[in-house]
């Protein structure tokens, strides 16, 4: 073995194993961080949800109780006056209807009989007491509610607020719905959110025989399981991300998932009515490719790095074994294998580029090389005639 060449072989390869070992420890480090950012990701689509949604049951209860307030509006619906408390209300329901996604809009005798709607002022009369357990709290507790819920023209969010007449008696409720659509397509705009509201087929199929919701939205495009989706900001791209399993799985999930080749993180939340009871789920979905390709990006450069820095490390040991060790050393080898073999005639030239510990190597052969040689009297005496 020739430490000229085994010595460099082996400080390269330990270079190699520890500069690899530290890129994979940091990549590990910086996937972990990718990791982190999208789970930070996960929470900020839940909480956007969650303050929009209750922004939005609460816009909903604030112009309810507006309507409601109104003398001319209280005055004619305690005198059961329907023609007259349409004419006060049809123009401001027109144009919440127009400007601000309100689409549903009733007067409620107690417990849950319809009075007027005033998105269908044909129908009236009918009780709700089964599919409105919200509208029956509010007559019974006489206290303002607001919830998500299946009604009328579909899934909306809804305020509820009691009425009484001029003499403070609980006359009805007057509730007002949202519809879910500019909701979505808002937190789309705002902040790039693709989004898909599912309603379950049963709650559907009920309001449908009951209240003659338009069964177009059941078909088998549309169906995931058990559930119907009823808005979508980008169903192309959302029928993709949430399939019949993802549906049918817990309360709450998350996951990622690849269309076209491009990461997206999708939330999947559950909608609860007024008494707890599921009525359907939503699903959010945000483009993850910045974060992936961030990662990406930092693979790359760490595998960069890591191989210009063992090319680096490898020119240096080569520079410093061979240049300053090993040259310096089979020099002064062969200056003492020619003081070896009698040949004083050669000092050691320019010992003032070696090291401190050649120097000495360098200085012991001077000393060897000018010193007389042993013996040598007794050589002279023995060679004289």
């Amino acid at each position: 073995m020739k430490f000229q060449r085994s010595a460099p072989r082996v400080l390269i390869f330990s270079v190699a194993v520890v500069v690899i070992g530290m890129a994979v420890l940091s990549n590990r480090l910086f996937s972990g961080l990718t990791s982190a950012v999208e789970q930070d990701q996960f929470e900020l689509i839940r909480a956007l949800w969650s303050y929009n949604l209750t922004a939005a049951q609460n816009r909903a209860l604030e112009r309810a109780e507006l309507i409601a307030a109104l003398p001319a509006v209280r005055e004619a619906f305690a005198a059961r006056d329907r023609e007259g408390l349409l004419a006060q209300c049809a123009e401001t329901f027109k144009r919440q209807k127009e400007r601000y996604g309100v689409d549903q809009a009733q007067f409620h005798f107690p417990p849950a009989i319809s009075f007027l709607r005033l998105h269908a002022p044909e129908r009236h009369g009918d009780h709700q007491d089964q599919f409105r357990p919200m509208v029956v709290a509010v007559n019974r507790d006489r206290f303002s509610r607001k919830e998500s819920a299946i009604a009328g023209t579909g899934p909306a969010i809804f305020g509820v607020t009691p009425m009484t007449d001029a003499a403070g008696e609980h006359i009805g409720s007057f509730e007002l719905g949202m519809n879910f659509g500019p909701l979505l397509h808002a937190l789309k705009a705002a902040y790039r959110l693709e989004m898909a509201l599912f309603i379950e087929e049963q709650a559907l199929r009920q309001l449908m025989f009951a209240e003659g919701l338009n069964p177009d939205f059941l078909t088998e495009e549309n169906r995931r399981g058990k559930y119907i989706k009823f808005h979508s900001t980008n169903w192309a791209l959302m029928k993709e991300l949430v399939g019949e399993g993802d549906l049918s799985g817990p309360a709450e999930a998350q996951y990622t998932r690849s269309v076209l080749d491009l990461p997206y993180g999708v939330v999947l939340l559950t909608l609860y009515n007024n008494a707890g009871d599921p009525i359907g789920k939503v699903a959010m979905a945000r483009d993850f490719s910045s974060s992936r390709a961030a990662a990406g990006r930092s693979l790359v450069w760490q595998g960069l790095l890591a191989l210009s820095a063992i090319a680096l490390l490898a020119g240096m040991i080569l520079i410093v074994v061979r240049g300053l060790l090993l040259r310096p050393l089979e020099m002064l080898s062969q200056q003492f294998v020619k003081l070896a073999e009698g040949r004083r005639d050669q000092p050691i030239a320019e010992t003032e580029t070696l090291c401190d510990e050649m120097k000495a190597l360098a200085q012991a052969h001077e000393q060897l090389r000018t010193k007389p040689p042993l013996f040598a009297a007794d050589t002279d005496k023995k060679a004289s005639p």
